[in-house]
């Protein structure tokens, strides 16, 4: 049983392989969410939790913006005062920044692209993780490989490996949500994560959170309600994608 699931699975995967456009735009999406890790993890090194926190904030205005302009997303009017608020936190905190938040902006496109690119394409979940994890895998050896690699002990490696699988898992239903939810919708509901983060940085990591960064948090979450209580009223049903063969 399992050796025939194995060889359904390996022929519906192996043609990919062959269609330029598919595999052009997972090529596109592993670049741009190597591009996401590697300034995430910057991030975190350097004690910027909160400007990646910001970031991810930025993430949803974006997803917004690019599902009504490649996808011809509409929002309804409670919708678009999410946005504006939401909006109104984002600038608030860039203009009150010493110098420019490119943490918090690289995270947002890339991350931002990443959504439009699997949004794009036909192909189910995991069959796409791994395409794009066979894409990144020769960069990744040739980094373990080189003196740098050498430089960690094997516990670190461990603990970078189980950090990979922590970070597919949500990648897996990130992309299984990108399936049934329209981009935009995707993109409020991502703003669990950033609030998550900006909890970890303050309670965990004690980077300073000043006036001026709580007030642009206060009205991202304040955009969060709006946006869900929205979808709750209204309720409008979301035609989900059949599962590609």
């Amino acid at each position: 049983m399992v050796v025939v699931t194995i060889r359904r699975e390996w022929k519906s995967f192996w043609p990919l392989f062959g269609n330029r456009r598919t595999l052009s735009f997972l090529a596109l999406g592993a670049v741009l969410i190597a591009i996401n890790w590697l300034i995430f993890i910057y991030a975190v090194i350097n004690n910027q939790l909160l400007q990646a926190s910001l970031g991810y904030f930025i993430n949803p205005l974006l997803s917004v913006f690019l599902g009504m302009l490649f996808l011809h997303e509409r929002l309804r009017r409670w919708q678009w005062l999410a946005v504006i608020i939401a909006g109104a936190a984002v600038v608030n905190m860039a203009l009150r920044s010493t110098s420019l938040p490119w943490i918090s902006v690289s995270l947002a496109v890339s991350f931002g692209f990443y959504g439009l690119v699997r949004k794009k394409v036909n192909i189910d979940s995991l069959h796409g993780l791994l395409v794009e994890t066979i894409i990144l895998l020769p960069p990744t050896l040739v980094v373990v490989l080189l003196p740098v690699g050498h430089a960690f002990p094997a516990r670190t490696l461990g603990l970078l490996s189980l950090a990979g699988i922590v970070t597919a898992v949500p990648l897996f239903l990130f992309g299984e949500g990108l399936r049934r939810l329209k981009l935009s919708t995707m993109g409020f509901v991502q703003y669990a994560g950033p609030t998550l983060q900006f909890l970890v940085a303050v309670v965990l990591f004690g980077e300073k959170l000043d006036t001026n960064k709580l007030i642009s948090f206060g009205l991202c979450w304040l955009a969060i309600v709006v946006y869900a209580a929205d979808s709750i009223i209204n309720q409008y049903p979301q035609e989900v994608a059949d599962e590609p063969e």
